[in-house]
């Protein structure tokens, strides 16, 4: 670390890239420092009210013994907690999250500085992102069964973090883009954690790296990046070279985001999700695949053939997936308008279909069409797609 921070006695060599890319965190880092060292006696003689079990359980966990057990109650501590607990001293963990931002950015940064010294700014910053997003740090902590011990008052919380760990249990460990959006609070206490042992330690960043990086398995590597490039930004590269224009229109519906691919001005692809990155990024996978296979004329999965229009829609996609439907013994599909606008001789609609599998209920948006009935009809070839595509017929 020392030699990271102390470029001004090697004057006689020029700054690279790479190391400029550690200099924003560094300097942060020394802000940061310089504040905890002032406050640093109030954390020593801080006493705390979490019961034994829970600090040994979490200990355990970070394979890392607390010398000020109230730094790691503080870390733990969301400030919903007090609404109930007005007896106690208010003690969230916003402030170590605060530091934990900053110093778990320049352990890494450090890390990834002296790992691949050949890597310049521009490939170290992806890499550096992917190992400390808040996606990545959430499911750091529900892998870890940290959620379990943090102390709060929201009442829904309990319920989405169930839901997020059911669908991190069927994710790949080393995927970089993932099925549902993480919240926010499970990241926050990693950040938190990874203050509170650094404060313990007396402001040590290499000893802070070394007890926390195996927490963080498996890391992101270059070659990961390689193999796993973001499907938006492959789309564009792949259309740019071929002459083609994209266009990847958003769509919020109550609670939902639909997001809509078209190339050359024709609707390839679309996909609906809580998060509206999630959606642009499943709906850009989808239309990659279907352009690798040239958009054929004909598409042909186990007993259903389907022609495509000049937009690249299924003809009569309503009635065919009615059909399907009866043929799998699924309940009819069930449209509904999402959207209408625009004046009563020129009105846009947005209809969406809804139709019940064994496997649970399928959603999916169409494009926007002049007349209600090619509306439910685009929606209707959008999941005929989609089930083609996941191989459910």
């Amino acid at each position: 670390m020392d030699s990271l921070l102390s470029i001004e006695e090697e004057e006689s060599s020029p700054w690279s890239p790479a190391l400029s890319f550690c200099i924003w965190f560094g300097f942060a880092f020394l802000v940061i420092k310089s504040c905890i060292c002032k406050k640093k006696k109030t954390h020593q003689e801080a006493k705390t009210n979490m019961a034994s079990s829970t600090i040994r359980a979490v200990e355990k966990i970070l394979s890392y013994r607390f010398k000020d057990k109230s730094l790691l109650e503080e870390a733990l501590t969301h400030s919903s907690y007090y609404n109930n607990n007005s007896g106690e001293s208010f003690r969230s963990y916003q402030r170590l999250e605060f530091v934990g931002d900053t110093v778990l950015g320049l352990a890494l940064s450090e890390y990834l500085y002296l790992e691949y010294p050949s890597l310049d700014a521009g490939q170290l910053s992806p890499l550096h992102d992917a190992n400390i997003s808040n996606e990545k740090l959430a499911r750091v902590a529900v892998r870890h069964h940290l959620d379990s011990y943090i102390r709060h008052n929201i009442r829904d919380f309990p319920l989405k973090v169930q839901k997020f760990a059911a669908a991190v249990n069927q994710e790949d460990d080393k995927s970089l883009y993932w099925s549902i959006k993480a919240p926010k609070i499970l990241a926050d206490i990693v950040e938190s954690l990874a203050a509170a042992i650094y404060v313990d330690l007396g402001l040590d960043l290499q000893k802070l790296w070394v007890i926390f990086r195996d927490l963080l398995d498996p890391l992101v590597t270059p070659e990961v990046l390689l193999q796993q490039p973001h499907p938006v930004t492959t789309l564009y590269d792949q259309c740019q070279k071929q002459g083609r224009e994209v266009d990847i229109k958003d769509l919020r519906i109550e609670a939902k985001n639909i997001a809509s691919v078209y190339v050359d001005g024709a609707f390839v692809a679309s996909d609906i999700s809580d998060d509206k990155d999630t959606a642009r990024r499943n709906a850009a996978q989808l239309a990659l695949l279907k352009l690798s296979k040239s958009m054929p004329t004909n598409l042909r999965r186990s007993d259903f053939s389907f022609g495509l229009n000049k937009s690249f829609e299924i003809e009569g996609a309503k009635q065919k997936l009615h059909e399907v439907c009866q043929k799998k013994r699924w309940d009819k599909p069930s449209y509904s308008i999402g959207k209408e606008e625009g004046p009563s001789n020129d009105k846009k609609y947005v209809c969406s279909v809804q139709i019940e599998t064994e496997d649970g209920g399928l959603f999916m948006a169409g494009e926007e069409k002049s007349r209600v009935k090619e509306a439910e009809n685009s929606a209707a070839s959008c999941l005929l797609r989609a089930l083609l595509d996941s191989n459910i017929i």
